[in-house]
Order: structure tokens, then C-alpha cells, then sequence
């Protein structure tokens, strides 16, 4: 048996979904936000949302970070690579997010851009060494999961005077942007009962930090992991703690997060790291402090400062949904070009382009579940 056959038990779930369905019977309902991609993913995949009851609702958050990365960045990274002829390297779905001009960087690569796909810091750090005479630029994307990789290879860089290599730091934070869906847009307040918390990022961060949630704004969290019963008994605690009237911090995930986390990770990030004031994420705007850039100590691996290259704002596409959505404000199906201008080959939003994606999601696994109920309406 495979050790992840336990947590896709068909029998299981049943009785999950069994409990579930018996627990939860508050009329009102239940909106429990996941707000890491990767839950929307399984969800989705699993389909999750076909073993609940018709008054608990998953809401999709904002927590894919090429999602959330702005067209303005995207703009940013595309002015390098063209104006600046560095040789900028990335991971793979951040070639695909649409930018301004119907660009993006896997098109900027086509009009002679020397853009690269990488899987690691580490391959990044490695193009560097490979190419003294040339200008590399990492572009560093993710939340506090893939955070201290780059910290790392900071360290390196540093240690081996590798004066070549500088990395555009589009780092977020999990917890800040908790706090902004919570009240969003001159104080209208998302109607959420709970969150079910992510799995990689708490393995970095802890659940020590989703307490202020449960604290300040009674919202139970529950941290859970990625397979299919993760999920369903994640959403079982949070109807449960909903239905006692608790707002606690529970972890599902206990055979991976601690409430302190991986603190030899943390001390890397902060060692490198520091907050930004402000940071702007698509679908939320400006976020204080929700954002890492590099220490003094670092300024010199710092793209945005050796090339000088400034951010620009740019509004998203009018046609384009993936901001209502990433606030958990609409579903995919809800915007008017899903499926039919906006698909995974050609994305018109971010929320389209990686598997983490709310949109490319439910694209892949959710798009063709009410046809035959159509159909049957039609006959």
C-alpha cells in the first residue's frame, strides 16, 4: 500500500461525509474559505464538494501565488529581460501569466527575450556561474513555502561574490492577505464562518500565526493537508468548532505542522529578509506588509535596485473575473469568458494559468458536472 492510500479511502470519506452531512445544521450555512491553491486543487480534483451538504459552501482564496502576482510585476520582469537583455530564469507557470499588450514572458522569450524555466534557486544559481559574463535575474515568486530556497541561495550568492546573479523578490505572506479578505474594499467583510489552513506553508510558519484570527475575529482555522480526507475532516472540525460557537486554531495536519514551525527555515528568511511596506496583489490591492524584500546587507542581489527598474500599476483585464475571485467575492463560473475566451491554453486571467488556480481548477475537473443536470432539464 502506498502511504497516501490512507488518505483517499473511498469507505472513508463516506463516513466523513456521513458526519458531515449529520453535523451540519446551522440554517444559515457554513462559508469556509480554502485559501491555498493546493486545497482548491484537490478539491476540485476529488471532487469534494459533491460529498457535501447543500448549506457548506467552499469558498476559493486567494492563495496561488501566480495568481496574486499583479500584471504590474509581471510587466516588471518583462522590461528586464527585453530592455535589459539579462538572462531572467523562473519557475514554469510564471511564464504563462498574461501581462500588459497581450505579452507575457513565455512571448517575451518568443520575441528574443532569454527567458528560462527553472525548477530550483539552485538551477538559477547555477545559469549565473555558467554565464560570468552575462546579467542573471531570478524572479522569485511564492509564498513562505518556496521563501527560504531563495534565502539560501542569497546566502550562496553572497558567499561566493557571484556579483552576476540578483533576484526580483515577489515573496508574499499567507497571513497578511488572511487579514485583507477578512475586510476588503472600504471595509465590506467577505461573509466567512472559518478557514481550512494551508498544509506546505504551516510547515514553514507553524499555526502559531493563524492565532490573531481565531483572537481578533472569532474565525476558527484549521490547518489540513492536501489529500482528500485532509480536507473533508478539516471541514468536519470547522463545522464542528462553528456549531460550539469555539474560534480556535486546530491542525489536521499534525503528522507534518508544529505550532512553531520549521524555525531553522525561519531564521534563514529573516536573516535575508525583510517586510516591505506595501506590496500590491492582484484582486486585493496594496497589502502592508505582506511582502519580503531583501536587507541592506543584500541590496547589492537586489534587481529592482541594480537595474532600476520601477513597478507600474496596471489595471487587470475589464473581462476578467480573477480578482472578484481570488477575494472569494465569485466563483470561475460566475465570469462571462471562463471556459469559453479564457482556457488554459489561452488565459486571460492568472487564476487560468497554473493547476493551483481556482479557474484552470475547475476548468480541468468541474466545468462538465452540471451538464447532465441540463440536460435531464431539457428532456
Amino acid at each position: 500500500m502506498k502511504y497516501v492510500d490512507e488518505f483517499r479511502d473511498g469507505e472513508l470519506a463516506k463516513i466523513i461525509s456521513a458526519n458531515i452531512a449529520q453535523e451540519a445544521t446551522a440554517v444559515s450555512g457554513y462559508n469556509l474559505m480554502e485559501f491555498c491553491g493546493g486545497h482548491t486543487h484537490a478539491i476540485s480534483r476529488y471532487g469534494i464538494t459533491d460529498l457535501l451538504p447543500a448549506n457548506v459552501r467552499m469558498i476559493h482564496g486567494p492563495g496561488c501565488p501566480v495568481c496574486v502576482l499583479p500584471i504590474g510585476r509581471v510587466d516588471q520582469a518583462i522590461r528586464l529581460a527585453l530592455e535589459y537583455s539579462v538572462i531572467l530564469c523562473t519557475y514554469a507557470d510564471t511564464l504563462r501569466v498574461p501581462a500588459s499588450g497581450g505579452l507575457s514572458l513565455l512571448k517575451a522569450k518568443a520575441r528574443g527575450a532569454d527567458v528560462r524555466m527553472v525548477y530550483s534557486t539552485q538551477d538559477a544559481l547555477k545559469v549565473a556561474r555558467d554565464n560570468p559574463e552575462r546579467e542573471v535575474v531570478f524572479l522569485a515568486i511564492g509564498f513562505e513555502t518556496t521563501t527560504p530556497p531563495t534565502a539560501v541561495a542569497i546566502q550562496q550568492a553572497a558567499a561566493e561574490n557571484l556579483n552576476n546573479f540578483s533576484i526580483l523578490c515577489y515573496h508574499v505572506l499567507t497571513p497578511a492577505a488572511m487579514h485583507a479578505i477578512l475586510s476588503v474594499e472600504g471595509g465590506k467583510t467577505v461573509p466567512l464562518n472559518g478557514f481550512v489552513g494551508p498544509a506546505h506553508v504551516s510547515t514553514v510558519i507553524g499555526s502559531k500565526p493563524y492565532e490573531p484570527f481565531a483572537d481578533d475575529y472569532n474565525k476558527p482555522v484549521v490547518i489540513a493537508g492536501f489529500e482528500p480526507l485532509d480536507v473533508m475532516q478539516a471541514i468536519l472540525m470547522l463545522i464542528r468548532q462553528v456549531n460550539d460557537g469555539r474560534a480556535e486554531v486546530e491542525n489536521e495536519f499534525t503528522r507534518a505542522v508544529t505550532r512553531e514551525g520549521n524555525l531553522k527555515a525561519q531564521h534563514i528568511v529573516d536573516e535575508v529578509f525583510e517586510l516591505r511596506d506595501s506590496f500590491e496583489w492582484r484582486g486585493l490591492g496594496s497589502v502592508p506588509d505582506s511582502a519580503l524584500k531583501l536587507r541592506s546587507k543584500y541590496f547589492s542581489f537586489d534587481a529592482e535596485l541594480k537595474f532600476n527598474v520601477d513597478y507600474v500599476p496596471v489595471a487587470d483585464n475589464k473581462a476578467c473575473e480573477c480578482g472578484a475571485i481570488l477575494r472569494g467575492e465569485k466563483r470561475p463560473q460566475d465570469c462571462r469568458i471562463f471556459a469559453i475566451g479564457c482556457t488554459p491554453d489561452n488565459p486571460v486571467g492568472s487564476c487560468m494559468v497554473s493547476s493551483e488556480g481556482a479557474c484552470a481548477a475547475h476548468y480541468t475537473y468541474g466545468r462538465f458536472r452540471q451538464i447532465p443536470i441540463v440536460a435531464e432539464a431539457l428532456s
